[in-house]
This record gives structure tokens, C-alpha cells and sequence, in this order.
């Protein structure tokens, strides 16, 4: 088996373990802690679980407010998780296919509230008194941007290590 191989299956298995682990905690969300009928559930002064529908995508942008906005949104972030994942199996570097990872699970486990539920579950309300630096978001949420930020930071990093050994003619590994 290939290296490239090996990170490919890692990769699989990242994107599984975040799929399985936010579908879980939605499921604590909705099930045991009943979090919708409660509305919020304290846990530290910064910190609280409350109940958010989430109708659209990122910080509420392109709101379903019909069911064929609903499924037209299904369909657009389903492809793009397709792309994400063909993404995924081309790419080489295993940081890029493991951040790539972060996006497709937490991608995959919002496709499915918004086919579930018609809404994708948000329950995690980060916040300093008033001040609310995030929307209330979700686990998926949080991989999706997390997987984000590596890619971008791996490209400007990478980036210029390919332009520095370009210059010296020293090969530069992941």
C-alpha cells in the first residue's frame, strides 16, 4: 500500500469519526438533554448549549425558507461535498487530506439534519457576557472551519516553502 494510499484511508476514517461524533451529540442535543424544549442549558460563565434552527449556511446566508429552497440547499452542499471529497482522494499531502477530512464530515453531517429535520442543529453559544464572537454553532461547524484554516494556512506555508526551495533546488516534504 501506497503512502498516499494510507493517508487516504486516515482520511476516510476522519471525516467517519467526525460524521459519527456530531450526529452523537446531536442526537444527546435533541434526545436526553432535550435542549429544544429547554432553549439553553448553562455550563460556564462563557459558555452555554442553546437551541438554534439553522435554515441556511454559514452565519444563516442563503436561507431555505420553502422546501424547494430547503432541497436546492441540500443539493448545493452535497455537491459541494462531492468536490470536497474528489478533492480529498487527488490530493497527496496528508495535512491537506486530513483538513480536507475536517470539511467533508462535518459537511456530511450537516447534509443530513437539513434532510432530517429540514435544518441543520445548532447548539454551542460561545460567549463573553454580550458579546457573541461566533454564531451558535455546531461540531460539523467547527471541523468544516477548522479544516478551513488549515488549508488556507497550509497553502500560504507551503506555498512559500515551494518558492524558497524553488530558489535553493532543495525538495520540501510534507
Amino acid at each position: 500500500m501506497t503512502t498516499t494510499r494510507k493517508f487516504h484511508i486516515q482520511g476516510i476514517m476522519l471525516a467517519s469519526l467526525i460524521f459519527i461524533a456530531d450526529q452523537f451529540v446531536k442526537y444527546l442535543m435533541i434526545g436526553p438533554l432535550a435542549l429544544e424544549s429547554r432553549s439553553v442549558i448553562h455550563i460556564i460563565s462563557f459558555f452555554d448549549l442553546r437551541w438554534a434552527e439553522n435554515r441556511g449556511v454559514s452565519m444563516g446566508f442563503l436561507e431555505a425558507s420553502s422546501e424547494t429552497q430547503r432541497w436546492m440547499l441540500v443539493g448545493l452542499t452535497a455537491l459541494i461535498a462531492l468536490v470536497v471529497s474528489i478533492w480529498m482522494m487527488r490530493e497527496k499531502l496528508r495535512g491537506d487530506i486530513l483538513a480536507l477530512a475536517m470539511v467533508l464530515g462535518g459537511a456530511l453531517g450537516n447534509i443530513v439534519d437539513r434532510v432530517r429535520y429540514g435544518y441543520v442543529v445548532d447548539y454551542a453559544d460561545l460567549h463573553f457576557g454580550a458579546f457573541r464572537p461566533f454564531y451558535i454553532f455546531n461540531l460539523a461547524d467547527a471541523c468544516i472551519s477548522i479544516g478551513v484554516l488549515l488549508l488556507l494556512a497550509r497553502a500560504f506555508l507551503i506555498g512559500k516553502k515551494e518558492k524558497e526551495t524553488s530558489k535553493t533546488g532543495e525538495a520540501v516534504s510534507d
